[in-house]
């Protein structure tokens, strides 16, 4: 059942929904919660879908506020409230009311809303995009115990990771810190398998996707190593790897859907790790009301403490691996020198070294009558060496006279 008002009042609207109740024969208010979905024209009709399907978990009043800019100056002094009440089948399990604000009510929207909150029943605050910068100080977040953003909306997603961990206030959480509970899960689960120390991890994801980096923080933050976060085509996270003492584990999920899970000394196994939806990620955060303090610890690590370059538990790996292949090099070299046995100069015959014997005997002789002052004096001017200087030069000398005979036999 739909009743729609036009130029109407908060007062009217809160009849109206006591006749749809009335109408459909439930006039008792069964709902747990008031859900405020602050959001555009544009996206307003996805994030209605979102909530209607997480009603079925959650049943509560849906509040729909959407702020229309008027087109000229008089237009946005002149204020109005456009009402669309929605019960029964039309609105899920809950009740829908969808606000559309003209003017300088605009700028008042939680004079609108607090009348339609349901009395004694927590407020959730939804923004599916433009999300303010503080939202506990935001006038509608400040009626809320729990504010839910989402940063993969934002257009510089890490900047935005930045401001919210400067105005975190207990109550706040974001969508993309849902989507990474399975990973958590997941990795968490593995980690428990073995007995091992973490001395490093790469998260690789797809560019501007902070679910990215919420990740890679709550690791680093969590486990105390070094993180690297890389890119990768995605769609969304793609790989968390590992690096430990006892063998890497890792998280591979190429197509979206279906992960592997890959621990050193155990089979590989699949495991279903699908992107959800948003009406999941909203029932999720309805699921509890309290201040998620791991997300904040997470949030506050910081973007800028993430490695850009190799872990360092990668460059010691990749340093072992290389000594290690350099040891094995000098051993196959060892054992093939211990292998090799001195040879003969191939294709010698008896002749050829007869003649080699004879003409290094010719030389030896010609060198050792050099040496003794042999066949001529000196010529005139030349000096003569005396006996102990000869001596001391014939060695040299014949080892330079053998020279020739020693290439002879090369050959």
């Amino acid at each position: 059942m739909k009743i729609d008002l036009t130029d109407t009042t908060a007062s009217k609207v809160n009849k109206a929904l006591v006749q749809g109740r009335r109408a459909i024969g439930t006039p008792a208010v069964g709902m747990v919660l008031t859900l405020v979905i602050v959001t555009d024209e544009e996206n307003a009709y996805d994030a209605l879908k979102a909530a209607n399907d997480a009603s079925r978990e959650h049943p509560s009043r849906t509040l729909v506020v959407i702020k229309r800019v008027s087109r000229s100056p008089r237009d946005r002094t002149q204020s109005r409230l456009d009402a669309e009440v929605r019960v029964g089948a039309d609105a899920g399990t809950g009740e829908t009311v969808v606000l559309r604000l003209y003017g300088e009510v605009a700028d008042h929207a939680q004079s609108v809303v607090l009348p339609l909150l349901l009395p004694d029943a927590p407020v959730v605050v939804w923004w599916p995009v433009n999300a303010p910068l503080d939202p506990a100080n935001d006038p509608l977040g400040s009626l809320a115990q729990r504010r839910v953003t989402d940063t993969y909306a934002a257009e510089q997603p890490v900047r935005e990771l930045a401001a919210r961990a400067e105005t975190y206030t207990p109550g706040d959480t974001d969508l993309s810190w849902t989507r990474i509970t399975p990973w958590r899960s997941m990795l968490a689960a593995a980690l428990d398998q073995v007995v091992c120390e973490v001395q490093g991890v790469e998260v690789e994801g797809e560019e501007f996707n902070p679910s990215c980096e919420l990740l890679a923080m709550w690791l680093a933050d969590r486990l105390g190593v070094p993180v690297k976060r890389s890119l990768s085509a995605g769609p969304g996270l793609t790989a968390v790897r590992m690096a430990t003492d006892c063998g890497p584990i890792a998280l591979d999920r190429a197509d979206g859907s279906l992960a592997t899970l890959s621990i050193q000394g155990q089979p590989n196994r699949a495991v279903a790790l699908k992107r959800r939806e948003t009406a999941e990620l909203i029932a999720e955060e309805l699921r509890r009301l309290d201040p998620d303090d791991t997300y904040a610890s997470a949030l506050r690590f910081g973007v800028e403490r993430l490695s850009s370059g190799p872990v360092p538990a990668v460059r010691g790996a990749e340093a072992a691996i290389a000594k290690a292949a350099q040891a094995v090099a000098l051993a196959e070299a060892a054992v093939a020198r211990a292998e090799e046995t001195p040879a003969e100069a191939p294709g010698s015959t008896q002749s050829e070294q007869a003649q080699a014997g004879q003409a290094q005997s010719e030389q030896a002789q010609a060198g050792q009558a050099q040496a003794a002052g042999e066949g001529g004096s000196p010529a005139k001017g030349e000096a003569v060496d005396t006996p102990v200087e000869a001596a001391a030069k014939a060695p040299a000398k014949q080892a330079a006279a053998s020279e020739p005979v020693k290439r002879a036999a090369a050959k």
